[in-house]
Formats: structure tokens, sequence, C-alpha cells
């Protein structure tokens, strides 16, 4: 039976009994319904994995003993900072997911001319949250050694500011021929995706002023949710650890 991987906030040591956040314990008390003598494996983003027993699950907390640690050597050595336009339904968590499973950095949610979802006030900080905890589940279960923030939500020209710090950036579109081959080993890498209905010229324009390369991943038009899945790809084969090669 594979052993549950949970993440936490807390301080995990080798030896120290450690109680389970509210989000953590529920997970493993009423979704798993784990009892005490049971094994879990922890993490915490500081790049260990960490073996533990449960000496107590009630309905109110699950306590844990901290019995070994493991340093985790699945975070890619290339750093990615992906700005997804935010889109409607479900197709939001689902980049969001995969662009953890594929080794992303950090996620930044973004709105452009033809981004139909708009959010403001509660209801942005109630889907931040939310997709903050898809990040939580994706990173469980592929094994990584540390969560992906996602940013609060930026306009392209906040963007521009926020990825400046990348060796290199990227914006994909559809309408050139530059593909991803011919591009330099770079150390961090900006992926701007823009919305179902593609970016405008006026913003791709707005993009190459700021230092941004136009990069396509083939002839065809993807969706919104698929794109940050193939680029993600394509940038760990060519220069992250998608070989193997840590």
């Amino acid at each position: 039976m594979r052993i549950p991987r949970i993440h936490t906030p807390a301080e995990l040591k080798v030896g120290a009994s450690v109680v389970l956040d509210d989000n953590a314990a529920n997970h493993v008390g009423r979704v798993l319904r784990m009892q005490p003598g049971q094994t879990l494996e922890l993490f915490n983003g500081d790049g260990y994995n960490y073996q533990a027993c449960i000496t107590e699950a009630s309905k109110k907390q699950v306590a844990v003993e901290i019995e070994s640690a493991c340093a985790n050597t699945r975070e890619s050595p290339l750093q990615i900072i992906l700005g997804q336009t935010v889109s409607r339904g479900d197709r939001m968590d689902y980049a969001i997911q995969k662009s953890v499973e594929l080794g992303v950095s950090t996620i930044v949610p973004l709105v452009s001319e033809r981004c139909e979802v708009r959010l403001k006030g509660d209801r942005e900080d109630k889907r931040l949250r939310h997709w903050q905890s898809v990040a939580v589940s994706a990173a469980e279960q592929c094994g990584r050694a540390r969560v992906p923030d996602i940013a609060p939500v930026m306009t392209l020209a906040d963007w521009f500011e926020y990825a400046a710090r990348c060796e290199l950036k990227l914006v994909l579109h559809h309408r050139t021929r530059q593909p991803l081959t011919q591009l330099a080993r770079p150390g961090s890498v900006a992926l701007l995706i823009g919305p179902e209905g593609g970016l405008t010229e006026e913003e791709i324009a707005a993009a190459e002023q700021h230092g941004f390369s136009p990069a396509a991943i083939g002839p065809r038009v993807m969706r919104t949710e698929t794109a940050p899945v193939a680029a993600l790809t394509l940038c760990q084969w060519l220069w992250g650890d998608g070989q193997g090669q840590h």
C-alpha cells in the first residue's frame, strides 16, 4: 500500500512530535481514515521528506512522531515562472495541477484584454486559496519537495515587471515559427500564456518590447490549459530534468 504524502507548514525534525494543521488533519483523519500506528510521509518545503508515525487520530486533531528524514531530489534545476491568463471553469485548475506536476516554480494568474474571467475582492481571495490548494494536492501526488506559490492576480503590465528577473522570457503563440530548440539554455524561464481567445497583437507587441521572445510549440492552436503543459514539458526536456539529468 502506498504511503500517503501530506504537506504541512509545520517545522519538521526527526524525533519531534507534531500536531498537523486543520487541512492536513482533516485529510488524514476524515478522508483517509488513518489510525494510530500507521505511517505518513510529510514535507514542508525545506527539501526533505519526513517519515512519520501517527500517534493520535481523532475528529479534532491528528498528531505524529517524526521517525526519519531524507533529501528530496525531485525539484527541477530550472526555475520556471508561469504567467497563465485566468480561464473559465476547471480549466484553470487543470493548468495549475499539471504545471505543478511538470515542475513549475511559481504560477501567476493574469488578466488580459480577452480574458473572460474577472475576479475582485472576496471572489479573488477565494479563488487564490482554491488554486493554492490545487497546487498543494498536486505537489503531494507527484512527490515534489515544495509547493509552488500562486501569486496574486496581475495585469500584463505588472507581469512584465515581475518577470523581468528571468533569464529567458517567452510569449507563446502559433503565429511565429521560432521553435524552442533554437534558444540557448537558460537558468530561469518566464512563460506567458494567453486566454481562450489568445493574446491580442498589441499585447504580444508589448511583451516583445519588455524582452519576451515569441516562441511556438507547433503549427496548431492549443487550448489555454493545454499550452502550459506542452511548453513546460519541452522546457524541462531541453533545459531542466526532463531527460533524467539532475
